[in-house]
């Protein structure tokens, strides 16, 4: 699922402030500007980010919206790329999300036979 991060300006606040809330209870991730400065990361709050820590939820957030790579997820997060596929894993998340016929014309690029 790729998203695009909303960004609000302090103004927008003082008659936007429910579609923030709205967005953050849907996985939202947006920020919210001073002056047309990033001034506030306004993030989901769940259960995740409270087992994980902020860094992890973050990156898990931000890789599942499509808005980070795997590698760029898991320096964010502190972890190495295959802990952090563990984490992908266990949050239920895809880590590779290719159209079947995007993989089977990727695997015959590369002389690998995709079974079907």
């Amino acid at each position: 699922m790729e998203r695009k991060i909303e960004v609000f300006s302090v103004r927008d606040l003082r008659v936007r402030s429910s579609e923030l809330v709205r967005a953050a209870e849907a996985g939202q991730v947006s920020i919210i500007t001073k002056r047309g400065k990033p001034a506030v990361l306004a993030l989901p709050f769940g259960r995740r980010l409270v087992d994980l820590g902020l860094d992890k939820d973050l990156a898990l957030t931000l890789f599942e919206q499509g808005l980070v790579t795997l590698a760029k997820a898991a320096r964010l997060a502190g972890v190495t790329q295959d802990v952090f596929l563990d984490l992908v894993a266990e949050a239920g998340l895809v880590a590779v999300d290719y159209p079947p016929e995007e993989l089977a014309d990727e695997a015959g690029s590369h002389g690998v036979r995709a079974n079907r």
